[in-house]
């Protein structure tokens, strides 16, 4: 346990400047007295960790010692070769310098883990784009990729509804979600507008674009100056959540069997589901589930809806009840 916490001290002082004995305490859930006494038993062992005393002090590895990684378990390297999505590299333009990586990687690992890429690519493969479609990489991809890496200023034109605007964006991030890509970007205010940013101009605020809308880019020489404090993948959790709330404006009214209630969350937004019926409350005297339930629409509830078949009752509106009464009455007519 020890050991592995003290190879994970290593490589976090190599892969930056300097750390605090908080941050450290923080990244191997320790206290920072045990930093302390990892440190020195480090500096015991040869490893040239440096504290530097005072307020803005912390620890840091001095004469470029860099280790190797030759301390990997199995499980970790093949692991390593599971981190990459080969399809969003390609899509990137991005799947030479993973492959460059790889190989390097491989050539650094101990002779008994060299066939962990194979044996990792054998068990385990990612297929991201959903189901019966063809996703095509927007073609602007690549060169939004690369500002991404590079932190710099982009120049875009985007589709929204009829008009094409022109924005300058600060590129953070890309998202692949069910073969979609989006870019999470803070976008530079109008000139004279808001406050200076350090690096470049005002930011109006965090925003999520679809990159198949992208009718053009151009990637500016100039850089931006990062938000440290910004989690991609926090920010992406809570505009997802959010998007997905704003889009169930109505309510309906249904009746469920104990079918219908397995079935539901299968046919509509399942978290919206599972939240309906734990608030319903139990069966009634017939059996089924009295559930109001957020939906898109009425078109979209009928159209969902529809596929429980017998097992829900939809009780209101009653425009979209009468819906389901002509519809079962036509049907009631062809099996008759």
């Amino acid at each position: 346990m020890r050991a592995a916490r003290l190879i994970k001290m290593v490589l976090l002082l190599q892969s930056r400047p300097s750390m605090t004995a908080a941050e450290l305490a923080r990244e191997l859930d320790v206290s920072e007295r045990t930093v302390t006494r990892d440190a020195q038993a480090l500096s015991e062992a040869g490893v040239p960790v440096y504290a530097d005393r005072g307020r803005a002090g912390g620890y840091r590895l001095v004469g470029g010692y860099r280790t190797r990684l030759t301390g990997l378990a199995r499980s970790e390297a093949e692991a390593l070769f599971l981190s990459g999505v080969p399809g969003a590299l390609r899509d990137m333009g991005l799947d030479d310098a993973a492959s460059a990586a790889r190989l390097k990687v491989s050539a650094a690992l101990l002779p008994s883990l060299r066939d962990a890429p194979h044996t990792a690519a054998q068990r385990f493969h990612l297929d991201a784009p959903a189901w019966f479609t063809e996703p095509e990489p927007p073609e602007l991809l690549p060169r939004v990729a690369q500002a991404v890496w590079d932190d710099r200023v982009v120049r875009v034109a985007y589709r929204r509804r009829e008009a094409v605007v022109e924005r300058e964006l600060e590129p953070y991030g890309l998202i692949l979600k069910a073969g979609v890509w989006y870019l999470a970007a803070a976008v530079r205010a109008a000139e004279g507008a808001g406050g200076a940013e350090a690096g470049g101009g005002a930011r109006d605020g965090f925003r999520v674009y679809r990159m198949d809308r992208f009718t053009s880019v151009a990637v500016a020489e100039g850089r931006f100056v990062r938000d440290e404090a910004f989690d991609l993948p926090g920010f992406w959790q809570e505009r997802a959540a959010r998007f997905a709330r704003a889009l169930l404006k109505e309510r309906v009214v249904v009746r469920l069997t104990s079918v219908g209630v397995r079935r539901l969350p299968y046919a509509v937004d399942p978290v919206a589901a599972r939240e309906a019926v734990a608030a319903a409350g139990g069966p009634g005297a017939d059996g089924r589930v009295t559930v109001t339930l957020p939906v898109e629409s009425e078109d979209v509830a009928y159209t969902q809806l529809t596929g429980l078949g017998p097992e829900v009752e939809v009780v209101a509106p009653a425009a979209l009840r009468e819906r389901f009464t002509r519809a079962a009455r036509r049907m009631a007519g062809w099996y008759a």
